[in-house]
C-alpha cells in the first residue's frame, strides 16, 4: 500500500503517534504539582472561572435572572431557527456522503487496528451516553404534544398542555395526526442528532488515533489552522467545547431531576419543588462521583449495560401489556411516516409552524450541538478500530432505529391510551409526570414507575460520569489520563450548575443556556467538518 503524502500521516499501513505535532502542547500544560493537577491552564483558567462566575451570579440575583433566560431562548430560537436547521441538514448530508464514497474505507487508529469493544457494549455505551435522560423525559410527551397540535391542541412551547380540545374528529384524523406526530417526533431523535454526534466523534477519533494529535477539540483543525491550534485559536475552540459541554449536561441534568422528582411525588408523595430537585441532583451527583473514582470501563461500561438492560426489560414489559398489535405495526408505519415527511420536517425556510421549528426544533438542534463535544468525544475513545462506514452506519442507523422503536413504544402506548380508551389524564398532566401516568393505567404500575425512576437515575449518573471525563480530557489538553481530582472538580461543578439554572428559572433556563452555548458551537461545528473530510482525504485506505 502506497504511503500516504500527507505532512500530518507518518508512512506505513499503521499509523503510530506522531510526536511532531506535540511540540506546541509544551507551552500551554501547566502541572501544579502539589495539588496533583495537569491541567491545560488556559482552557482550564477560562472556562472555569466562567462557570464559577455563572454559578455565583445566578445563585446571588435569581430574581433578576430568570425573565432574562427566556427572552435570551426565546430570541435565540425564533431568530436563528434557520440557522440550526440548515446546519443540522449538512451534517447528516456530509455523513451519508462520507459511508457511501470510498473514504468510508478509512479505519480509524490505523488499516490493521482491531476495536476496543464488542458491538454490545460499543452500542450500549454510545446510547446511554448519546440520549438517555431526554428519551425518558420526552418519550411519552413529545409524541402527545404533537399528536394534541395536529388534532387542534395547545400546547406551550415545548412544555405543559394549556388545554385539550375535543377529540371529535374521525377516527381517520387521528390517525393522519397520530402518523404525523410520531414522523415529527421521531425527525428529533433520529438521522439529524446522530449525525451531529458522529460528525465530532470521527474528527475526534481520525486525529486522535491516526494522526497522533491529542484527545481535544481543537486537534480536529489542524488542516485549517495548522500550529495554530496550540495558540488562542485553538484555546477559544476548546474553551467553547467545555462551556458548551457544561451547559448542555446542565440541561440534561435538571430535566432528569425535574421528571425524578415528579415520579417520586407520584409513588411517594414526596413534595415536588426546587428543594427535592436539588437533594436529587446532590445525591445522584455523589452516585457520579464513585463512578468517575472507578473510570471508564468498571464505571462508565458498567453503568451504561446496566442502563441498557433496564431499558429493554422497561421496553419489552410495555410492548407486553401495552398496545402490543399497534405497537408492532407502528413502528414501521412510524418509520414510513418519518422518510415521507422528513423533506417538509428539515426545510429550513417558509415555515408556518413556528412553535415548531423554534419551540422544538432549534432548541434540540442546539441541545444536541452542545452535547457534541461530550458525546463525540465519548463515542470516539471507544471506537478505535472500526471503519469511517462502518462507524457512522452504527451511530447513525442503530441508534436512529432504536429511538424510533423507543418513541413508538412509549409515546404510541399514550396515544392509543388516549384516542381508544379516552384517559385524558396522560395528556393533560404535567410534562415530566406524563410517563407516570401512561404507566398508571398498565400493570405492576408501582414496579414499573420505580423502574423509571431508577432509569432516569442511572441514565442521570451515566451522562454526569461521562461527561466529567470529557470535559477533564479538554481541560487537560487532550490527556486521557489526566489526575482524578480534576474529573472530580467538574463533576461537582456539572451538578453545581443543574442546581443554579433550577433556581434560576428551571426549564426554560435550562434550555436557555443549552440553546445559548449551541449557537457558537455551531460555527464551531461546521468548520470542523471541512477539517474531517480534508483529514480522511489524506489517510490510506483498506481493502
Amino acid at each position: 500500500m502506497a504511503a500516504s503524502k500527507d505532512p500530518m500521516v507518518p508512512d506505513g499501513d499503521v499509523n503510530p503517534i506522531n510526536t511532531d505535532y506535540k511540540i506546541g502542547q509544551d507551552n500551554i500544560v501547566l502541572n501544579l504539582g502539589p495539588f496533583g493537577l495537569d491541567i491545560h491552564n488556559r482552557v482550564f483558567a477560562v472556562s472555569g472561572l466562567t462557570i464559577v462566575a455563572f454559578v455565583l451570579l445566578t445563585l446571588m440575583f435569581q430574581t433578576q435572572v430568570e425573565p432574562m433566560f427566556g427572552d435570551l431562548r426565546g430570541w435565540l430560537t425564533s431568530n436563528l431557527d434557520w440557522f440550526f436547521i440548515s446546519a443540522g441538514n449538512i451534517f447528516v448530508l456530509v455523513c451519508l456522503g462520507l459511508a457511501i464514497s470510498p473514504l468510508g474505507k478509512v479505519r480509524l487508529g490505523g488499516t490493521l487496528a482491531k476495536p476496543d469493544y464488542g458491538y454490545l457494549g460499543w452500542f450500549s455505551m454510545l446510547f446511554a451516553a448519546g440520549m438517555g435522560i431526554g428519551l425518558m423525559f420526552y418519550g411519552v410527551s413529545e409524541p402527545l404534544s404533537h399528536f394534541g397540535s395536529s388534532m387542534g391542541g395547545t400546547t406551550v412551547e415545548n412544555g405543559a398542555r394549556t388545554d385539550w380540545a375535543p377529540l371529535g374528529a374521525a377516527a381517520g384524523d387521528a390517525a393522519a395526526a397520530t402518523r404525523l406526530g410520531m414522523a415529527a417526533t421521531i425527525f428529533h431523535w433520529a438521522l439529524h442528532p446522530w449525525a451531529i454526534y458522529a460528525i465530532l466523534a470521527l474528527g475526534l477519533a481520525l486525529f486522535s488515533f491516526n494522526k497522533g494529535l491529542p484527545l481535544t477539540i481543537r486537534s480536529v483543525f489542524y488542516p485549517l489552522l495548522g500550529e495554530r491550534i496550540w495558540g488562542w485559536p485553538g484555546h477559544v475552540v476548546d474553551i467553547l467545547a467545555v462551556l458548551a459541554t457544561m451547559f448542555g449536561l446542565a440541561t440534561s441534568l435538571g430535566l432528569g431531576a425535574s421528571q425524578a422528582a415528579a415520579g417520586l411525588n407520584y409513588l411517594f408523595g414526596i413534595s415536588l419543588g426546587d428543594t427535592t430537585q436539588i437533594v436529587l441532583v446532590i445525591g445522584i451527583t455523589a452516585i457520579a462521583l464513585t463512578s468517575v473514582l472507578a473510570g471508564l470501563d468498571a464505571g462508565v461500561k458498567r453503568l451504561s449495560e446496566i442502563n441498557m438492560i433496564l431499558a429493554v426489560l422497561l421496553l419489552v414489559f410495555l410492548i407486553a401489556v401495552g398496545p402490543t398489535l399497534a405497537i408492532a405495526s407502528g413502528f414501521f408505519s412510524n418509520l414510513g411516516a418519518y422518510v415521507e415527511y422528513l423533506p417538509a420536517l428539515s426545510n429550513p425556510f417558509g415555515r408556518e409552524d413556528a412553535n415548531f421549528s423554534q419551540g422544538w426544533t432549534a432548541f434540540y438542534w442546539a441541545w444536541w450541538i452542545s452535547w457534541s463535544p461530550f458525546v463525540g468525544m465519548f463515542i470516539a475513545r471507544v471506537s478505535r478500530g472500526r471503519t469511517v462506514r462502518e462507524f457512522i452506519v452504527s451511530v447513525l442507523i442503530i441508534p436512529s432505529l432504536a429511538c424510533v422503536l423507543w418513541m413508538t413504544v412509549f409515546g404510541g402506548t399514550a396515544i392509543s391510551q388516549l384516542v381508544q380508551d379516552g384517559y385524558k389524564a396522560v395528556a393533560e398532566a404535567a410534562l415530566p409526570l406524563q410517563i407516570f401516568q401512561m404507566l398508571d393505567v398498565l400493570p405492576m404500575a408501582q414496579i414499573t414507575s420505580f423502574l423509571a425512576i431508577v432509569l432516569v437515575v442511572v441514565f442521570f449518573v451515566t451522562s454526569s460520569d461521562s461527561g466529567s471525563l470529557v470535559i477533564d480530557v479538554i481541560a487537560a489538553g487532550g490527556k486521557v489520563d489526566a489526575p482524578t481530582p480534576q474529573r472530580v472538580f467538574w463533576c461537582v461543578f456539572e451538578g453545581l450548575v443543574a442546581i443554579a439554572l433550577i433556581l434560576g428559572g428551571g426549564l426554560v433556563a435550562l434550555q436557555a443556556m443549552a440553546v445559548s452555548t449551541g449557537f457558537p458551537f455551531t460555527i464551531v461545528l461546521l468548520i470542523a467538518t471541512v477539517a474531517v473530510v480534508k483529514g480522511l482525504a489524506s489517510e490510506p485506505r483498506g481493502a
